[in-house]
């Protein structure tokens, strides 16, 4: 597939071109706006960017009384330092009263690659989603991105705003019809269902031609939006197709994959496959030969399908 824009330069572009149509939208950032791609509003509506330094907590604080001042705060940093170290702030200035912040995560996953393992969050959408009242996107490609940032600015309450560090390919080059909380079909298949997000769903797209060519339809489920999960689509997937098989660039516990299966658990039993990290950190490396340790390609998605099909 075309490699198109990082999901973080859609964010910055998509952010500065919505800032006259948001007049109310303020961005706070912890002294990365050059990564986090903030930069560019700042240096649009620069009385409308606030650059704390690297004091991340202090800056969760200013975006939730920012938020409660009626302003929309966009509060960006890496995700693992802003999920992991403010953790406590954005459940007590966020979570807890239910500010309308717009919290930003860029450099998530493995794939920020040489960086290591202190900067990937992997942990990041588990930590999200744990907090009541809180939506989690996280996008595949850089028009979705686009997408997401304007629901993100025109949703009411906490969100937390996924993003990567990588070139991602372009699995919506005309766009796409973007809401939070339901998924997008990408593929129709009968067979078995791949639900993925993230950089994982041109994996899964990828995979799903692969098992095409072996006899196996597979459908394949955008599911930008973790919280709150599109119930429905993945539901429907239970009762249509023989399997289910999720795959994520996150740690194995409370992102994605923990989501779909306590909804199919509840209400749809079916078996599932699951590709993700595993229950570790990774290491410093280039991002593609990370991707293969960790099994995070479309090889791994075909061989999961394999384990819930029997095949």
């Amino acid at each position: 597939m075309e490699l198109g824009q990082a999901t973080r330069d859609a964010f910055g572009d998509a952010l500065r071109e919505l800032g006259e149509q948001y007049p109310q939208v303020v961005v706070v950032d912890g002294d990365v706006g050059n990564s986090t791609r903030t930069e560019p509003f700042a240096k649009a509506f620069p009385d409308r960017a606030f650059n704390v330094g690297i004091a991340e907590s202090n800056m969760v604080s200013v975006a939730g009384g920012l938020a409660a001042a009626g302003k929309t705060p966009v509060v960006a940093s890496f995700a693992c330092f802003l999920l992991c170290n403010s953790f406590d702030q954005i459940r007590m200035s966020v979570a807890f009263p239910g500010t309308n912040v717009k919290l930003v995560g860029s450099h998530a996953g493995i794939s920020i690659g040489e960086d290591g393992p202190s900067q990937m969050g992997i942990e990041d959408v588990a930590l999200a989603c744990s907090l009541p009242g809180v939506s989690v996107i996280v996008p595949a490609d850089a028009k979705s991105t686009a997408l997401a940032t304007k629901a993100m600015l025109d949703h009411q309450g906490p969100t937390y705003l996924r993003l990567g560090r990588p070139k991602t390919p372009v699995v919506y080059a005309d766009g796409c019809d973007f809401a939070i909380g339901k998924a997008i079909q990408v593929r129709d298949g009968s067979d078995v269902t791949i639900i993925a997000n993230g950089l994982m769903l041109a994996m899964a797209i990828e995979a799903a031609a692969t098992l095409q060519e072996q006899g196996v339809s597979a459908r394949v489920l955008d599911m930008h939006t973790v919280k709150p999960i599109d119930e429905e689509a993945v539901l429907k997937a239970a009762r249509e197709t023989k399997g289910i098989v999720v795959a994520e660039e996150h740690s194995a516990n409370g992102g994605l994959g923990s989501v779909v299966a306590m909804t199919v658990a509840e209400k749809s039993p079916v078996p599932m496959a699951f590709v993700n990290t595993g229950d570790c950190y990774a290491e410093s490396g280039d991002p593609a030969g990370l991707l293969e340790k960790y099994g995070l390609t479309s090889s791994a998605i075909v061989e999961a399908v394999g384990r819930v099909t029997g095949g």
